[in-house]
This record gives structure tokens, C-alpha cells and sequence, in this order.
């Protein structure tokens, strides 16, 4: 049995947001952009998922509304406060505590997670060119998709994952890329 885990960054936020806490910090245009051009990119190449689990902080959220808008269907996330700002060792607790029904998840939330997870799970062998993307970054709205060769998500740890895609915002759009601003 192989589970599928994709791993979505909040989009860009905007740090000149005058919020009084980082939890409440909201997206800028760029991160509204990017995040319905990876909704829109996941709609049309086949992308499915049966369960979101998401950080609650206010970035994410909007970036779930930008991607729900992009893909055409809304799902319902589980908010998992533990993720905001979490090491990768916390969400892989988080992920452990899936219910098996479930083979395909996303979850969404922050660096440096969701890239430690990257390498937490997929191997450093030298086979993974992907792999070698997210080592150089893990900009936000940037999206991976892993398949673990595991029957229960209670497994999850061990460096075994194949990383099949890495997507950034920038790969879309050329508009959404570091040299834009």
C-alpha cells in the first residue's frame, strides 16, 4: 500500500501588515495570485485529496481560500494548531495520528515543516532531482506531493518517500517569480 501526502507553504504574506501578532499576518496580492494559480494547477493535473489538515493561522487560511477558489471545490480542513510554526517532527506526531481510512492528505502550513519534512522523508541518495529543488527552496505556494510506502500512517518517519512533484507558484507564472517584485 502506498499513502500519498502533499505538503502545500502558505502563500506570500504580507509583512507590512500592521497585525500585532504573526498568527494574524495575511496574505499580499502575490500570495492571493499564487495561491489560486496552484489551486488551478492541482484542478487540472488530477489532483485529489480525502483529508486537509491546515495551520489556523490567518496566512493559511486565506492561501486555502485562494487554492479552493483556483481548484473549483472546497474542502473542509481540520485546523491543527500544533502545525503553525511546528518543526517537522511535530507535524510527522500530527500525521501519525491519521486515520488509515484516509491514503491521500494535504497538509498546509509553514517553513521550515513542511521543507523538513522533504528531507525528513525522502531519501538523500542523490536519485531525487526534486529533492535537490528543495534543498536550494520551498518558496510559499510552493506544493509537493510524496508517495510513502506505508499501510498506516502511524509508520510515517522513516526516509522512504519518493518526492513525484515539486511545484512553485513561479513554474506557473513568471509574474509570481523571486525576480517579479
Amino acid at each position: 500500500m502506498t499513502k500519498t501526502l502533499y505538503l502545500l507553504r502558505h502563500a506570500k504574506s504580507g509583512w507590512d501588515d500592521p497585525v500585532a501578532r504573526d498568527f494574524d499576518r495575511p496574505l499580499n496580492k502575490r500570495g492571493e495570485k499564487a495561491a489560486r494559480t496552484i489551486g488551478q494547477w492541482m484542478a487540472s493535473n488530477g489532483v485529489t485529496f480525502e483529508h486537509v489538515i491546515a495551520s489556523p493561522a490567518v496566512r493559511v487560511i486565506e492561501t486555502l481560500d485562494g487554492v479552493w477558489a483556483g481548484y473549483g471545490r472546497k474542502m473542509e480542513p481540520t485546523w491543527e494548531r500544533r502545525i503553525y510554526l511546528a518543526s517537522s517532527a511535530t507535524v510527522l506526531d500530527v500525521l501519525r495520528e491519521v486515520d488509515d481510512a484516509h491514503d491521500i492528505i494535504m497538509v498546509v502550513g509553514h517553513c521550515p515543516a513542511v521543507e523538513d519534512l522533504v528531507f525528513d522523508l525522502v531519501p538523500d541518495d542523490g536519485s531525487s532531482p526534486l529533492r535537490d529543488e528543495v534543498e536550494i527552496k520551498y518558496p510559499t505556494a510552493a506544493l509537493a506531493q510524496l508517495e510513502i510506502p506505508i499501510d498506516h500512517w502511524a509508520d510515517i518517519g522513516k526516509p522512504v518517500a519518493h518526492l513525484k512533484r515539486f511545484v512553485r507558484p513561479r513554474d506557473l507564472d513568471s509574474s509570481l517569480g523571486p525576480d517579479a517584485e
